[in-house]
Formats: structure tokens, sequence, C-alpha cells
């Protein structure tokens, strides 16, 4: 049994001192969401159903905090520009603020990191051959941001700890869908080896249907995207195995930011034998802005 094994064989043993993924959350992320908040219109008529669709979710959070969000989004230019373009990249930070996209900084908290949990995260995944790009100074935009509002509100500071995790999906290539779901079973088994009693949830950002710019631009498919949480929910292995070109034809150009929810359905427990997850909610609106706005939460048994 080679030594990773042996970590994860003991993990398995003595659960109950080691940290356990409690639950995957999933969100869009679009930042005209932020600008609403932040300009103090989510009570007008536009925006006022899609924020009411978040409020159960965010009870359900004050009643399920963890101490850890791994949070999957993608730096839209923020943070990596054509220069340098990460697959995957893991903040390893203490703490992270919030990205200048060219109106400011948006006034949300600076983002606590915890930099143990990265770390030995960073030296798990890698083990398991997933090569990641290790980043100690990273601004966090809207992609991070929006997500953290919907769910936990406006608050001074964030309650929780944010592992934040990078996924290129604008600059092709790009990662495939079972590369995702597969990175997201090594993330639980990292995880699941930290052996401090931690309760983590991995949140999955981004989408649902969308497109940007071209004669397709505005694209919205409705069927289309709660066919994608039926599956994701029911036969995610399945889902993985979808090729690019259908998030492309069905979704939109952006809709393959998708991909990034699989990485977080990958580290739920039924993935690796456990029982199925409870659906404890899913919400679907459009639009806001041009955007379909999905959210789902699955608590592990």
């Amino acid at each position: 049994m080679g030594e990773h094994a042996a970590r994860q064989a003991e993990a398995g043993t003595n659960a109950a001192s080691h940290a356990r993924i409690t639950a995957s959350v999933y969100s869009s992320h679009v930042p005209a969401i932020g600008a609403a908040i932040d300009l103090g219109k989510t009570g007008e008529p536009y925006w006022q159903p899609l924020f009411a669709g978040y409020e159960p979710s965010k009870q359900w959070m004050r009643e399920n905090q963890p101490d850890v969000v791994f949070l999957v989004y993608n730096d839209h230019a923020t943070s990596f520009d054509l220069g340098t373009i990460p697959t995957f990249a893991i903040g390893t930070a203490a703490e992270f603020e919030p990205a200048d996209e060219g109106y400011g900084p948006r006034p949300v908290p600076k983002v606590m990191g915890h930099p143990e949990l990265a770390a030995h995260i960073a030296q798990s995944v890698i083990q398991q051959d997933f090569d990641l790009t290790i980043v100690n100074n990273l601004k966090v935009d809207h992609g991070l941001t929006v997500p953290m509002n919907l769910l936990f509100g406006s608050p001074q500071t964030w309650p929780v700890k944010v592992i934040p995790f990078h996924v290129n999906v604008v600059q092709y290539p790009v990662p495939s869908g079972q590369r995702c779901f597969a990175l997201g079973q090594a993330i639980r088994r990292a995880i699941e080896s930290f052996d401090q009693p931690l309760k983590v949830q991995i949140w999955g950002t981004g989408g649902m249907s969308h497109q940007l710019q071209g004669p397709r631009a505005g694209l919205i498919n409705q069927e289309w995207d709660n066919r994608f949480l039926d599956r994701l929910i029911a036969e995610p292995a399945a889902l993985a195995t979808l090729p690019h070109i259908d998030y492309v034809r069905e979704a939109g150009s952006e809709g393959i930011e998708l991909v990034m929810w699989l990485i977080a359905r990958g580290a739920m427990a039924d993935v690796a034998g456990g029982p199925a997850p409870h659906v404890a909610q899913r919400f679907y609106h459009v639009p806001a802005s041009n955007t379909a706005v999905g959210h789902l939460i699955l608590e592990n048994p």
C-alpha cells in the first residue's frame, strides 16, 4: 500500500478526527447580481424574484454553516490574463483581497483563507496526478464574491474561511467534464485525509446557459439547463461524459462554465459508493442580466 493510500485508510478509520465534506453548493455568479447588491437594487421588481429564491438557502446556511468553503470558480481576466492561463489553480494564502474589475473593488469583506488545509489539498491532489498551480498572491473577482453574497448576505466579515480554486473556462483548451469530475473525487480524498475535524463545503459556481457575444448573444436554454440539474443530481458520472461542443451548442459559449459544477459533484459521497445526497434546495430563474441562474444544495447524509 502506497503512502497516499495508507493515509486514506487511516482517514477512514479515524473519520471523526478528520475533515469531512458536509454538502456541495452550486450557484451562478453573474456580475450584474453583485452590482444589484452593491447599488441597493435587490428589492426592485426585476431583481426581487431572484434574491427571494436564495432566501431559503441563506437560512439553510445559517443552520449548516461550515468551517471552510472550497470554492470553485473562474477568474475573469483579473488575476490571470492571456499571459498566464493555469488550467487549475488553488489559492493557498491567508487572505484574498477583492479585485478591481474596472469599477473599483466591490465593497465586500476580505476573503480569509485556510493555508494549512489548502496546502494539504495541493499536496494530496498533485500526488494523485493532477497538476495544480499554487497561488500565494491572488485577488478574487465576482466569480467568487457573488456566490458568497447570495449564500451569506452582506456581513461585515465573511463567517467562513475560503479556499479559492480557479478553473480556466475562458480560453480554450479548457478541461473536460470527465477531468473535472475526477478532480472532485481527488479533492474529496484530500479533504477527508486532513487530520482536523473541519466541516467543509465544496461549491461549484458559474453558468448556467448564456452567451455574451456573436449572433447568439443572449441565448438562454431553460429546458437544457433544467435537464442538466436533473442529471447532476441523479446521474453525474454520465453527465460528466458530455463533450464540450454540447455545452456550446445548447448552453451558449459561456455555458462551458458548468464543468466547474462537476468538480463539486465529484466530491460527494455517493460517487465513492456512499448514499445518495439529499436535495436541500433547488432554484432556477431567468433572466439575470443575460444569464440563466441556477442553484442547488446537495447534502451528504
